[in-house]
């Protein structure tokens, strides 16, 4: 399908990556962008139609639903980290926050619009996920949790909505130019660049991006006797 002329729908659109998404969309020719946040009032880029959404409240969703049935492009971008290892006093807390936000918020938000997408053509599913579904580190491994569980989420959804004509796009990505990273001393991928990638990604019918050497280089991994997932990083 193609993002010009198409009506997409970006959770956590006020900054960072969000708000890429909603640039390149406006970019690429869509006819309407919703951008959504907790907090509408802190959607301002021009263009863009504000949506009040927490993805953790379903009433919220059911009502941006009922708001935005001309959506055809579905993008879950809203994540959040709680930098928590998986032995640490608060690691449970921290893994339930993340769950919420990172896997039951898309699930929910795509069960919801799917038959949103069906009745306008199909469209496609944007799941913004990360390399670190494919490997951890004990400073986010709760966070790696949920974006593992987040890219099976993706697989099952795009098996259950393929015959509806909808597309499941999964997009992974190492370290990005954006506030979650701000602490991270390494080249980072600007979210401008991603966002393009990921619409590219839809327009020409693909599974799955990979944005950057990082998540190319983990997933060509997969095969060898020692996969990154298996190895233990240097302390």
């Amino acid at each position: 399908m193609n993002i010009k002329d198409s009506v997409v729908f970006i959770t956590g659109a006020n900054r960072g990556l969000g708000l890429a998404f909603a640039k390149a969309a406006l970019a690429a020719g869509a006819r309407k962008v919703y951008g959504a946040a907790r907090d509408p009032k802190t959607i301002t880029l021009p263009g863009v139609v504000p949506v009040a959404l927490d993805v953790t409240q379903p009433a919220q969703i059911e009502a941006a639903v009922r708001a935005c049935g001309d959506v055809s492009v579905l993008v879950n971008n809203a994540g959040i980290s709680r930098g928590s290892n998986l032995l640490g006093p608060d690691s449970v807390a921290a893994a339930r926050a993340e769950l919420e936000t990172n896997f039951f918020g898309p699930w929910a938000l795509s069960r919801a619009f799917a038959p949103v997408l069906a009745a306008n053509g199909g469209g496609a599913i944007v799941n913004v996920l990360s390399a670190l579904a494919w490997t951890t580190f004990p400073s986010v491994a709760t966070y790696s949790a949920t974006k593992s569980a987040a890219w099976s989420l993706s697989n099952g959804l795009r098996n259950e909505l393929a015959g509806q004509g909808t597309q499941v796009v999964s997009v992974h990505v190492g370290y990005m130019d954006t506030d979650m990273a701000a602490h991270v001393d390494a080249p980072k991928t600007s979210p401008d660049e991603v966002a393009r990638l990921a619409y590219e990604g839809v327009e020409k019918g693909l599974p799955e991006v990979l944005a950057d050497a990082i998540s190319r280089g983990l997933k060509q991994g997969f095969s060898s006797d020692t996969p990154p997932y298996a190895q233990v990083p240097a302390a």
